[in-house]
């Protein structure tokens, strides 16, 4: 995907979800197009806005002052959390087709992964909120609009009946919080270990 199309893509799942959703249900696509094409672009934003936010601009706090990350812990969660949450990503597309059965849809690898790979699209944007820490409860606007994103996917892309899409749509967010807290749990372990050792030499 040339980056004249990937604008068009983010711009037609944001605004036109429903009509983006069925050209992208009939697309041939692999794994590793999505990735390198999409997935691996877009979530380069909240890394590196995260990384500037964290350690040039801080966060204000009264009467503390300024709080700013070491450049070498921040370093450590923008990679880690960049390669952790692609491979988030995969591991949430292959919860969706493993599930796909149970809600009389069809176990499609690809499309699982179109589907979750383009409904991270918000959520993906919204990580230039990082750039000033605070605004980052704004990301939890865009995570709710993903969720929707994925709850209306699901139908064109996994061929389930629309009526089980709510069900389908709730085991995979329980999921992904559970993933989600794995990944602040390794996160924060590795750059916290790194940030002490540095402290000892």
């Amino acid at each position: 995907m040339d980056f004249a199309k990937l604008i068009e893509r983010v711009k037609g799942i944001v605004l036109s979800p429903k009509t983006e959703w069925e050209k992208i249900a009939a697309e041939t696509t692999d794994v590793k197009s999505l990735y390198v094409g999409y997935a691996m672009i877009l979530a380069a934003i909240p890394a590196i806005c995260g990384f500037i936010g964290s350690t040039v601009i801080g966060v204000s706090l009264p009467i503390v002052g300024t709080i700013r990350t070491g450049v070498g812990a921040a370093l450590v969660q923008l990679v880690l959390g960049y390669v952790l949450g692609l491979a988030v990503i995969y591991v949430v597309s292959l919860i969706v087709t493993a599930l796909a059965p149970t809600f009389d849809g069809q176990k499609d690898p690809v499309q699982a992964l179109k589907l979750v790979v383009y409904s991270s699209t918000p959520v993906w944007l919204a990580g230039v909120f990082s750039l000033v820490p605070l605004l980052g409860v704004l990301g939890i606007i865009a995570g709710l609009y993903g969720l929707y994103l994925l709850y209306i996917g699901l139908s064109p892309l996994m061929k389930n009946p629309q009526d089980k899409s709510i069900g389908y749509t709730a085991l995979i967010i329980v999921c992904y919080i559970v993933l989600a807290i794995i990944m602040g749990v390794v996160v924060a372990a590795v750059a916290g270990t790194g940030a002490a050792m540095r402290g000892r030499f």
